[in-house]
């Protein structure tokens, strides 16, 4: 039985059963998936799953680490290491978030702005359960009822009014990761709160406390990063492998030779890459090395595998793991001795290396500089150290935002001078810059598939982003002779609009393709004889 949907409230989360939301109630897409038969549908949950985990807030698990206790000890225990992590929040040790984690818990109007800002909520057709205000309202409740003196002596007067057991403290982790952290929210909010910060700290009481987070960012992911120096698991034999076989892949289509410059001291820039681009879409490093090349840039790759892999999923719920992660990619940074460090293509990698590092460690701990591609590229197109050849890419595009790099960074023009330079049909998605919708998969949801959670990033909090493709190419949308192409460029976005994409067959369908902007970029160079994408190649 479940709750009806628009009468939740956060009391609510404490009630037994009950499942709090069914989510059968989603926005409508537009044309041409508005007609029945052409939308995935939800996978069944296993009944198994809900004996073990908690699947009562949504019918998802995201922490697929967090199980039910046996005993009414471990529960016990439990208890105790949530309010530890609560009680910490708010502690000077916390100095880096505690100022405006505080102004969101005492100062928030309740006026919904973040709501109607929110792709998940608008998704979820005004489901309660997803106002970024929920989780932060059941949040403010807790800490009134265990650590004021008003909630413990007066209670439910107060608002310290819900009660806490595992199911209660499980939702509200759950809860937590049904935000993307995009921080849409808390740049509307007419009173400056934060709670996409917010719904990261609930996080960290989880990962710090009680060393519950989803095993694909945390096991699979930091850690695997911090051990083998890389989140891949990928090795240096393997790496160097992979390299010489982008190398004369990259020449057999395209007839253009690369050399990946390797460990070169004191080079002018080390570019970093999130380690999913070699073994997903290797097109993309190599449309790196062809651009940096003709730019005549002194540049280089470490191979030593934490000055490699850009990837820092720390940032998304422990912070900890983060500064282990970042002080590694540092340091080998360092030992190359080059000038500065340029992030490729990785929405999180920008914000891990350039906006968190700042929270981190200061600028002499870190060493080096770090940049971001865009600005870079956008200057070699506006002084022409690259030549193109704009008739080439002479179908429709469209460009995705990544919110770490426009709204954490405000990176918006170069990308877009990029595009008007070499994509004649370049047209914006609605809203787009700062305002753009995320793809659904930020946070970690790109990667987190355990049980049936990559039905929630399809269906759900990858949905505004789908419309948006859909209303960008509205003219074109049903032709499949046209090739039509959403420029994306996060490995992590690109991975989520991959399935979506594939989910809802628009490839298949409408020959939707996807991809990042310095493929586009190469795939227009004036000096290409052969087409750099497959897709052209095949026409």
């Amino acid at each position: 039985m479940a709750i009806e949907n628009k009468m939740v409230r956060t009391t609510d989360i404490s009630r037994k059963k009950d499942l709090l939301s069914t989510l059968d109630d989603l926005a409508p897409l537009p044309v041409p998936y508005d007609k029945n038969g052409l939308e995935p549908a939800f996978k069944e949950p296993k009944p198994e799953w809900a004996e073990t985990n908690c699947c009562s807030l949504d019918g998802f698990c995201a922490i697929d680490t967090m199980k039910r206790p046996e005993t009414q000890e471990e529960e016990d225990e439990l208890k105790v290491k949530f309010l530890k992590g609560l009680e910490k929040l708010f502690l000077d040790a916390n100095n880096k978030y505690l100022q405006p984690l505080s102004l969101t818990m005492e100062y928030c109007a309740k006026c919904n702005t973040c709501s109607e800002a929110c792709h998940v909520y608008k998704a979820a057709n005004g489901d309660e359960i997803y106002r970024p205000i929920f989780r932060v309202d059941v949040l403010r409740k807790l800490y009134k009822k265990y650590f004021t003196r008003s909630g413990k002596l007066l209670g439910s007067l107060t608002g310290a009014d819900i009660d806490l057991d595992w199911e209660t403290i499980a939702r509200l982790g759950e809860s937590a990761y049904r935000c993307n952290l995009c921080r849409r929210c808390a740049q509307v909010c007419p009173m400056g709160l934060d709670n996409g910060m917010a719904a990261r700290e609930i996080r960290k009481i989880f990962s710090m406390e009680m060393g519950l987070a989803p095993t694909p960012v945390h096991a699979k992911g930091t850690q695997l990063q911090l051990k083998t120096g890389s989140s891949t698991g990928l090795t240096r034999p393997a790496l160097l492998d992979t390299l010489e076989f982008i190398e004369e892949d990259t020449y057999e289509r395209t007839g253009r030779k690369i050399k990946f410059p390797l460990d070169k001291k004191g080079a002018d820039v080390l570019l970093f890459h999130n380690a999913g681009e070699f073994m997903a879409w290797p097109e993309n490093p190599a449309a790196f090395a062809i651009l940096l090349d003709e730019a005549g840039v002194d540049w280089t790759l470490s191979t030593d595998m934490m000055g490699f892999d850009s990837v820092n999923y720390g940032i998304w719920y422990d912070d900890v793991q983060a500064k282990n992660v970042a002080m590694a990619q540092f340091e080998a940074a360092r030992k190359l001795g080059v000038k500065r460090i340029v992030i490729g293509e990785c929405g999180h990698a920008h914000k891990a290396a350039v906006v968190g590092a700042d929270r981190m460690a200061d600028s002499e701990e870190r060493g080096v500089p770090v940049e971001s591609f865009l600005p870079m590229m956008a200057e070699f197109v506006r002084n022409g150290r690259l030549k193109f050849d704009p008739s080439k890419n002479d179908f429709p595009v469209t460009l995705h935002d990544p919110c770490n790099i426009v709204r954490q960074m405000g990176i918006v023009e170069p990308q877009r001078e990029i595009l008007r330079k070499i994509a004649p049909q370049f047209r914006e998605m609605t809203p787009h810059g700062v305002d753009n919708y995320c793809c659904g998969g930020g946070s970690g949801f790109a990667i987190m598939n355990s049980y049936n959670f990559g039905d929630f990033r399809t269906k759900v909090s990858g949905r505004m982003k789908f419309a948006q493709i859909l209303n960008a190419f509205a003219d074109e949308m049903e032709n499949p002779d046209i090739v039509k192409y959403v420029c994306a460029p996060c490995s992590n976005c690109k991975g989520t609009i991959r399935d979506l994409l594939q989910a809802y067959k628009a490839t298949a369908r409408y020959n939707v393709q996807y991809g990042g902007i310095v493929e586009l970029m190469v795939n227009g160079l004036a000096s290409m004889d052969r087409p750099y994408f497959e897709f052209l190649e095949a026409e």
